[in-house]
């Protein structure tokens, strides 16, 4: 009798164990291999922004990759920008004013840091920059927040003086911010220079009116897409060149740019509410056009919204926002201009950042 119990025990036990171990096999997190993570922006105040996935390997896409992860909770309002350092994802929602810090490897949420003032009302993030174990953070309100990667807390504020911060570039030691002051009656023209040392502001360089968006080249240079004057109409939109060296203005073309990257000795600007919707490449020299239209197979793109460079390949990757109120798609690209593959983000609207998963 005694026997029997035992034996009738360890069959309960045994059950109860494998019952264990596959209730956590069919709860683990999925692995994010090696591919394309493209964030979606969504509409303003709609709280629809996504995160969409492309797996290299698998050659499939898959969309809302973070609530898939996080028992359906959405990344929140406006995903203006993303990066993947030291094994995570830092996402900024500008609307919804948090950093929204994910496992690169899982997509599983670690922890939203929070961007407020000191009344609570929103401070904005906008574009992301890493440096060191530090996560730079531009804001509308002025100031470029340092975020600390291991505590994951802002440890410190660098006040610029200025509104509407936008884009972020990184030469040598030094950080470059774009002020655009862009909600201003007078938009701003300067582009702070910051020490990463002492985390102080040194200089502002004046580049032109409504500056937004910012490359830089290996020669310490910043190409900056200025205007125009939503304000008055009065002044048109320009790309500049400037030398961080001289601080100095090196080349003004007056063409409407919207995104803009730099790679390998050229310029791939993406003109989709600006000028001409289509993803031109130009020459750092002069901003003539190595050509029109980067596409050279006829692939037909609506609205380019922003573009990438996979520096493993040389792949070039272009969002199609299409009428920035549908879902979207995605293209990939040789370097040479021909269609690799594309997929669609729906669905998910307005597609911009992408990143690349080793």
């Amino acid at each position: 009798m005694n026997q029997n119990r035992i034996i009738l025990l360890v069959t309960l036990l045994v059950a109860g164990l494998a019952s264990c171990k596959k209730d956590k096999d069919d709860t683990q997190a999925p692995k994010i291999t090696p591919g394309v993570l493209v964030l979606c922006e969504g509409l303003a105040n709609k709280n629809n922004s996504m995160l969409s996935y492309y797996s290299f390997s698998t050659q499939t896409a898959s969309t809302d990759l973070f609530a898939n992860t996080n028992a359906g909770t959405g990344l929140g309002d406006t995903g203006n920008d993303m990066v993947i350092y030291g094994g995570k994802m830092y996402i900024v929602m500008n609307v919804s004013s948090v950093v929204t810090v994910v496992d690169a490897h899982t997509g599983l949420k670690i922890k939203n840091i929070d961007f407020l003032k000191s009344d609570g009302a929103p401070r904005q993030p906008r574009y992301v920059i890493p440096y060191k174990s530090k996560i730079l953070v531009s804001d509308w309100d002025g100031k470029v927040a340092v975020i600390d990667t291991t505590g994951l807390t802002i440890e410190q504020d660098i006040n610029l003086g200025k509104t509407n911060l936008e884009q972020m570039a990184i030469i040598g030691d030094k950080l470059y911010v774009v002020n655009s002051g862009a909600l201003n009656t007078v938009n701003d023209s300067t582009v702070s220079e910051i020490n990463l040392n002492t985390m102080t502001e040194t200089r502002k360089i004046t580049v032109g009116y409504n500056p937004g968006y910012m490359t830089a080249d290996e020669a310490g240079n910043l190409y900056i897409t200025c205007g125009p004057d939503y304000n008055t109409g009065t002044l048109g939109a320009r790309l500049v060149k400037v030398s961080t060296a001289s601080n100095s203005v090196l080349k003004v073309a007056d063409t409407s740019v919207g995104r803009i990257k730099y790679y390998n000795g050229a310029l791939y600007a993406a003109s989709s509410y600006e000028g001409v919707k289509t993803v031109r490449k130009l020459s750092t020299t002069d901003f003539s056009q190595q050509s029109p239209n980067f596409v050279t197979d006829g692939t037909v793109i609506v609205n380019p919204y922003n573009v990438n460079v996979n520096p493993d390949n040389d792949d070039v990757y272009i969002t199609d926002a299409k009428d920035y109120k549908t879902s979207g798609e995605v293209f990939c690209f040789d370097k040479n201009g021909k269609i690799k593959f594309s997929f669609s983000t729906t669905p998910a609207v307005n597609p911009s950042t992408v990143v690349f998963v080793k």
